[in-house]
């Protein structure tokens, strides 16, 4: 007999944990399930902290705030945030080196060729600049300029392509009002038990301390690293990745702004990990992840604290994690979303972009309370495989550095990569060729600039690069060249930009 999908509609949605993933995922699945008249319920604790301290993001987050609506002045004004074109890495390479990973497009294609086969081509000749120097965003982020893109034809300043720094507990706060604006109730509360239906293992209801009882067709997990549904619950399984990411712990700590708001997030590679710098409006966010096999927790606050640029303003928040995912980001009637699917350092900002797409997947894939394998299968597979993939693009700075200045560069680099990683440097090295997989985040530009920036280069051209006309692909360097040094230069100082249109209140 064939269920009836009238009376198999998602009636109900409990969500365990607040935060940034919490209340990204009860904004959206109030706005898109409104119609259906689902019921969404919040679950969090005051008493319980949050994360809280992933300040940067990347360019698809500007799609999940035009998506909610959210007028985008306003949010950055109360969030306190600035604007993002790159990120800049500092002794990645080796000591001394440093080298810019930007956003959006660098330079065109010529007929079947990427703009990557001629430039590599003219820079081994001798005739191409740096590579920076075709990117607007790029040059803008160096020269601490920003502007929002504008139609005009013909010119970089049409495709400017950028991402916010914003504090995320502001953040978490704004989409909260959000939230409940549409429908969505806050429980206060801690919980206590789990309980599973017996016939088939699925999450029956929920026990809050207060004894409450609280019971849901779908369940959201988003309580953070402990997994309290997905995990404590489901058992569901955990891969860890520390052998090819080594680094298990951070400190972070925000100190006072002294310098003018750079337009990039700044990350520097130390003895035992690496430390990033995030500007905003009010303060600078800074972080130091490292390995605990390599540095002690007194060690790593201490050259936290000492390389700060101005006065601490709070006291250093520890963290512990394990680098990985789950084995199923969803299992039965619970999705984990947020740290409690998986954890991935930030060094390409791509925690809340995990949040976003968990969210996003499940709305394509949104199921009923048949709950059938097709859609859960599916969802678990195009999530792992983005996983994988931005796992590879880690470890790819990790892995190919000339650092030998300490234990562990040194592991790092005598630790085998994955094999998917190494299949990408091998075609690179063979001849500049990067491919890029389905559902994959990073385009193939930002493949190119950390290849390059780590200097990884191609023993022989692509061969089809000799269909081209050298003149006209000299002619080309040169004017992408000239028109993103006119475009950047022309760009108001990221600073003024925000005074004049989204500039956070004065606190008094």
């Amino acid at each position: 007999m064939t269920a009836n999908p009238i009376l198999s509609t998602i009636r109900s949605i409990a969500i365990v944990g607040g935060g940034t993933a919490g209340w990204m995922t009860a904004a959206s699945l109030a706005k898109f399930l409104k119609t259906l008249n689902v019921g969404i319920r919040l679950i969090e604790s005051e008493q319980i902290g949050t994360v809280g301290v992933g300040e940067a993001t990347i360019p698809p987050i500007m799609e999940f705030i035009r998506a909610l609506g959210i007028d985008e002045n306003d949010l950055v004004r109360k969030t306190k945030a600035t604007f993002k074109l790159a990120i800049e890495f500092r002794d990645w390479t080796r000591i001394g080196h440093s080298y810019v990973h930007p956003f959006g497009q660098t330079g065109f294609d010529m007929g079947p060729l990427p703009f990557s086969a001629y430039w590599l081509k003219a820079l081994r000749e001798g005739k191409a600049s740096r590579l920076e120097e075709y990117s607007l965003q790029a040059m803008a982020a160096y020269t601490g300029k920003f502007m929002r893109p504008i139609q005009t034809p013909n010119s970089p300043v049409a495709g400017i392509t950028y991402a916010l720094h914003f504090d995320a507990s502001l953040f978490a706060r704004y989409l909260r009002d959000i939230a409940e604006a549409g429908g969505v109730e806050r429980t206060e509360g801690r919980v206590k038990s789990v309980s599973l239906k017996p016939e088939d293992g699925f999450i029956d209801a929920l026990t809050l301390e207060s004894g409450e009882r609280i019971e849901a067709d779908l369940y959201i997990d988003c309580s953070g690293f402990r997994g309290l549904l997905i995990e404590d619950a489901l058992q569901t399984g955990y891969e860890n990745w520390n052998h090819w990411l080594p680094c298990d712990r951070a400190v972070a700590v925000p100190c006072e702004r002294t310098q003018a708001l750079s337009s990039y997030t700044q990350v520097t590679a130390k003895a035992a990990g690496w430390q990033w710098r995030i500007p905003l409006q009010h303060r600078i966010g800074n972080g130091y992840v490292y390995s605990s096999g390599f540095a002690s927790d007194t060690e790593a606050q201490d050259e936290l604290l000492s390389s700060v640029e101005g006065k601490a303003l709070a006291d250093p928040l520890k963290l512990q994690f394990a680098t990985g995912r789950r084995k199923r980001f969803w299992n039965k009637n619970c999705v984990a979303i947020g740290l409690s699917a998986g954890f991935l350092e930030p060094l390409e900002s791509t925690s809340i972009h995990f949040i976003q797409r968990g969210i996003t997947l499940l709305l394509t894939l949104c199921p009923d309370r048949n709950f059938r394998s097709a859609e859960i299968d599916r969802y678990n597979k195009i999530l792992g495989s983005e996983y994988e993939r931005v796992r590879d693009f880690l470890v790819l700075h990790y892995s190919t550095t000339e650092r030998n200045d300490s234990d562990m560069w040194r592991y790092c680099s005598a630790v085998s990569k994955p094999d998917s990683l190494q299949e990408r440097i091998d075609l690179f090295r063979s001849h500049g060729r990067i491919l890029r997989e389905d559902f994959e985040l990073f385009p193939t530009q930002s493949w190119l600039f950390v290849f390059v920036g780590q200097n990884i280069m191609p023993e022989s051209d692509d061969p089809l690069v000799d269909i081209l006309d050298p003149k006209v692909v000299n002619d080309n360097l040169a004017n992408i060249r000239d028109v993103v040094h006119k475009c950047a230069q022309s760009m108001p100082a990221h600073e003024e930009f925000i005074k004049q249109n989204c500039a956070a209140a004065v606190s008094v």
